[in-house]
């Protein structure tokens, strides 16, 4: 097995080390920043509780996302379905789209894959449910297909975003926009709110 710190010269191994602490740095900015923002921190809430509130009158919770957002998509999902903090509660109802590939594949081939959430999201949701619908941009086609969809089912609608734009879809009910246009940053951020969903959705749903 290759050292890689032996194999560095003095002048790399500083590099990086600045380099990490320039991100650590960054990150911790962002995270002020957040602390701060009176508007992200009461949308937050507002999607925890309504999250948990549907969930305990029998909803589900639908949650989407492209690339690392789909990955971040699945991991929350888990922590519902699984245990998060509680192994005592029972499973909670979350569903990360996505990842039935038959469907999948053939909702994206027959019609386009700016439909494969929505389609799934129309065959599932019923009025009251939730979606978490993730995209650093808030541009994406296919999350915006299914913010639509959500709109006409009568599902409460959570955007996880990154910096606020003229151009965010209007059909989402509630915007957590983290204040940043660097897409790992934001990424970041959002499964740090994510993560504080699931704690409220969990600990609100006990029974």
């Amino acid at each position: 097995m290759i050292d890689l710190a032996s194999t560095l010269h003095t002048d790399q191994a500083r590099r990086l080390s600045e380099h990490l602490h320039d991100r650590l740095d960054a990150t911790q900015t962002l995270l002020d920043r957040i602390r701060n923002d009176e508007a992200l921190l009461a949308a937050t809430l507002a999607a925890a509780t309504r999250t948990a509130e549907s969930i305990a009158q029998g909803g589900t919770l639908f949650i989407c996302g492209n690339g690392g957002s789909a990955g971040e998509a699945t991991h929350l999902s888990g922590e519902l379905i699984g245990p998060f903090l509680d192994k005592h509660r029972r499973p909670l109802p979350a569903i990360a789209l996505g990842f039935d590939t038959s469907a999948t594949s053939a909702v994206a081939n027959d019609f386009s894959f700016d439909e494969v959430f929505a389609r799934q999201l129309a065959a599932l949701a019923r009025p009251g449910d939730v979606l978490w619908a993730l995209s650093t941009s808030g541009r994406s086609p296919n999350i915006r297909r299914a913010l639509e969809t959500a709109a006409e089912k009568g599902v409460l609608s959570v955007l996880l975003t990154g910096a606020r734009h003229a151009d965010l879809p209007p059909q989402a009910e509630i915007i957590l926009a983290v204040p940043s246009r660097e897409t790992p940053r934001i990424q970041e951020m959002h499964l740090v709110l994510g993560h504080f969903l699931c704690e409220v959705v969990e600990s609100l749903n006990r029974d």
